[in-house]
């Protein structure tokens, strides 16, 4: 008889073991072909896992009480296929890098990373979960601004090498959550360097600060080590449109208080959520309080 930890061992290899198998065989494809057949894969996982699909329609609930039952469904389903293709340029980020190569950035943010290098300033740079994030750090290694990201490794094992492979080539240092690497994180913006973070995810820390008009738990490190180091903090997203993603580095947020400080970024974030809603990540648990 197997013990729970055994079990629990066996399907995050068989669930890896899946993936391995459906990344070789869509590998052949061009980017944008495995990005489809990976979206169509990830909605299909979705309408297959209740918990998911729930989770989803309580935020959508949540934010937009008057969107019908159909049209949720469907942003649903459509949010579900925009994490497969998001998720696809991740596991295949060297040929996400290739099709950025070429791909126009817009946006003031842009010249303040550029001037902070040239003054030896670290730098921030603040997105979520949304569109084809993964592209603003190929954008900043194109542009000769390489930044780490702080991530969460995945519990499970035999998939985390997969994921770290993937963001490793987007630039370095990658640095998992946790104190030594939050000591390392240090370091690296001591030393001018630049660190991207994904602050959209409930966390035990931080303020409950409103996002989407909920209050919604924030952490406030970006802000806090912005000000203690004189890092400029820029929030960038990449929206996908017309089929690619379209990088945009905003005005950086000016220097005040933590809380003050995270309240606009939620605020530039949740401005983009709702030009385009499929294009978030719903399946979080992002608000604790349901109506």
């Amino acid at each position: 008889m197997f013990h729970l930890g055994t079990m629990g061992r066996a399907l995050y290899w068989m669930q890896a073991t899946g993936l391995r198998t459906l990344l070789r065989a869509v590998a052949p494809l061009p980017l944008s072909t495995r990005q489809e057949i990976i979206a169509r894969a990830a909605a299909g996982f979705v309408r297959v896992t209740p918990a998911m699909k729930r989770r989803a329609e309580r935020n959508l609930d949540l934010v937009f009480p008057e969107m019908g039952r159909l049209d949720r469904d469907a942003l649903v389903f459509e949010a579900a296929r925009n994490v497969g293709r998001t998720l696809t340029g991740i596991w295949f980020n060297a040929d996400l890098a290739h099709a950025c190569a070429d791909l126009p950035a817009t946006g003031p943010g842009l010249q303040a990373l550029r001037d902070a290098k040239a003054d030896g300033r670290p730098a921030i740079i603040v997105s979520g979960h949304f569109g084809q994030w993964e592209a603003l750090r190929h954008i900043l290694m194109r542009e000769g601004l390489e930044t780490g990201a702080l991530y969460r490794p995945n519990n499970n094992p035999y998939y985390e090498p997969i994921f770290r492979a993937g963001i490793e080539r987007g630039g370095a240092p990658i640095i998992p959550r946790g104190a030594q690497g939050f000591r390392q994180m240090l370091r690296h913006l001591k030393a001018g360097g630049f660190m991207a973070l994904l602050p959209d995810q409930k966390m035990r820390d931080g303020e409950d600060l409103d996002f989407l008009g909920h209050p919604a738990r924030t952490p406030l490190a970006a802000a806090e080590l912005a000000l203690r180091y004189d890092a400029v903090l820029v929030p960038a997203f990449a929206p996908w449109i017309d089929g690619r993603p379209a990088p945009e580095f905003e005005m950086p947020i000016p220097p005040s208080d933590p809380r003050t400080m995270m309240a606009d970024f939620n605020a530039r974030l949740g401005s983009r959520v709702r030009q385009h809603p499929s294009q978030w990540h719903w399946f979080h648990r992002r608000w604790k309080v349901y109506r």
